[in-house]
């Protein structure tokens, strides 16, 4: 039996942890498009070392952790081009949506919004019929 669902499941948890204590800490909800999106725009500046240090944190955080993933096959493409794309899809999403599967998924649902759980439907559905059309019409990935 394959275990790489476990890897998925400590994220979970990581990241799910993670949103919890940055509510409970700041009063505000973890959504990292939107700690991002307000440094980029200017409109963070009153909390912007919070925002560089969870940015950095998000970044940073890896290294450390790379000797237990390093054996983790994350099935990628190798394409640069669709790498490249698909952040900037989702990039342009995440504000479309207002906001990400963090913001949206991780910390809409756990509160129970309406918005959130809509959301996160949404992009579900969305990803999937991404992976359909670029997978299996296109042959791309």
């Amino acid at each position: 039996m394959e275990q790489d669902w476990i890897w998925g499941f400590v994220g979970g948890l990581l990241i799910g942890t993670g949103g919890a204590v940055y509510l409970l800490v700041n009063g505000r909800i973890m959504g990292a498009s939107g700690i991002l999106g307000a440094l980029l725009d200017g409109s963070g500046m009153r909390t912007l070392w919070e925002r560089v240090a969870f940015i950095a944190g998000l970044i940073l955080m890896p290294i450390p952790l790379y000797p237990l993933y390093k054996s983790v096959d994350t099935h990628i493409t190798g394409n640069l081009v669709v790498i490249i794309a698909a952040g900037l899809l989702v990039g342009i999403g995440t504000r479309i949506a207002n906001g990400c599967t963090s913001g949206h998924g991780v910390c809409g649902i756990s509160r129970m919004s309406l918005r959130g759980i809509a959301a996160t439907v949404f992009y579900i559905l969305a990803g999937g019929v991404t992976i359909v059309l670029f997978r299996q019409v296109l042959g791309v990935i």
